[in-house]
């Protein structure tokens, strides 16, 4: 039984103050949350404090990106033995903000995938399709090509120890959801593609939604047979909405 997971993915928000006011409201109604795993990705700045903050609680800290190269000269990146250092057990790779603001492929995406395996992080690979390509009827070529790219550089044994989350591209800070029914008939694409080369692996893998989830429409999401939990942008700023996702399923 694949138990659920939802986390916060920060984006370019927040300060040390609100860092703090919003991890601690977090922490203060863990207590309701019974059947889910939980985890925050705030900016860079704020890991450590944060890790302070969580520790010994039941709430994991991931970072938002993370570089392909353990090592070296490439100023202004982060590496994943760095947000290991600080704290992180998550890190999510492949954002479509990454992947359409600032270009990187789905090769390169796989890169930072292994450099998160490396060093012992889960890696949350985001996939998905931009509006034009829901229209044209591609969602499925999309999301194949995403993950294979992911499989040909590091296994499909990989997945084992990672995360998938698919974001429909249209659905991310629009106020657009994919219905529940379209959500799932993607999150039983990724887990049938995966079966095919791997049933172990397609049974276990948790796949999170993400795209405009709230409080009011998270347990309809959480309750199809595939959709393990949700990777949460907008909401996740909020520790009374946040929570209110955390416990929509009992």
């Amino acid at each position: 039984m694949r138990r659920l997971l939802v986390v916060g993915n920060w984006k370019l928000n927040g300060t040390l103050s609100s860092t703090k006011e919003l991890l601690t409201g977090v922490l203060g109604g863990m207590s309701e949350v019974t059947a889910a795993d939980v985890g925050v990705c705030p900016p860079y700045p704020y890991l450590l404090p944060a890790a302070e903050l969580l520790q010994g609680s039941a709430v994991a800290l991931g970072a938002q990106d993370v570089c392909d190269q353990d090592v070296g000269a490439f100023t202004g990146e982060v590496s994943a033995p760095m947000l290991v250092d600080v704290g992180c057990s998550l890190v999510i790779v492949g954002h479509s903000e990454r992947r359409s603001i600032y270009g990187e492929s789905d090769e390169f995406t796989a890169k930072k995938f292994a450099a998160a395996q490396r060093s012992g992080l889960t890696p949350i690979l985001c996939v998905g399709e931009t509006l034009d390509e829901r229209e044209q009827g591609v969602t499925e070529t999309v999301v194949a090509r995403q993950l294979d790219a992911v499989v040909a550089l590091a296994g499909m044994d990989a997945l084992a120890t990672a995360v998938i989350a698919y974001e429909p591209v249209w659905a991310i800070g629009t106020g657009k959801t994919a219905s529940p029914e379209q959500a799932q008939d993607v999150h039983a694409f990724i887990r049938q593609r995966l079966a095919a080369s791997n049933e172990a692996v397609a049974s276990k893998v948790q796949i999170l939604y993400g795209g405009s989830v709230k409080p009011g429409n998270a347990a309809e999401l959480f309750a199809k047979p595939d959709i393990d939990g949700g990777l949460i942008g907008g909401a996740s700023l909020k520790a009374e909405d946040f929570l209110g996702i955390c416990s929509a399923v009992k």
